[in-house]
């Protein structure tokens, strides 16, 4: 299943003028970096792949937030943020600010 366009609209809404922000379609969904560095993206099958602090991870799951798991295994600093959790628009903006301020903690890659 492809990424949900309407959510990557909303997202790319959010990020229009920030600084460093580019995108990368990868693993079919659309990821928004900051500087390079990856700080989320509008998830193949719907949703969010958010990343965050990973000592923040197992505090912010619940409901429709789960840890990201790839080809069986858990990603630990990234978390699957379900579409009931990015519904209105002040959800949505929690997690975006949440990835993109981690991404842009990290060093920026050329």
């Amino acid at each position: 299943m492809a990424y949900d366009h309407e959510l990557a609209d909303r997202v790319r809404d959010l990020l229009s003028g920030a600084d460093g922000m580019s995108e990368k379609r990868m693993f079919g969904g659309l990821g928004f970096l900051v500087h390079g560095n990856m700080a989320l993206a509008a998830a193949s099958g719907g949703g969010l792949l958010v990343r965050v602090e990973p000592d923040d991870g197992e505090r912010l799951l619940g409901g429709d937030v789960q840890p990201m798991v790839m080809r069986g295994r858990e990603m630990r600093g990234w978390l699957r943020v379900g579409p009931a959790a990015v519904r209105t628009p002040e959800q949505l903006g929690e997690w975006v600010e949440r990835g993109v301020s981690y991404a842009r903690a990290l060093p920026a890659k050329a």
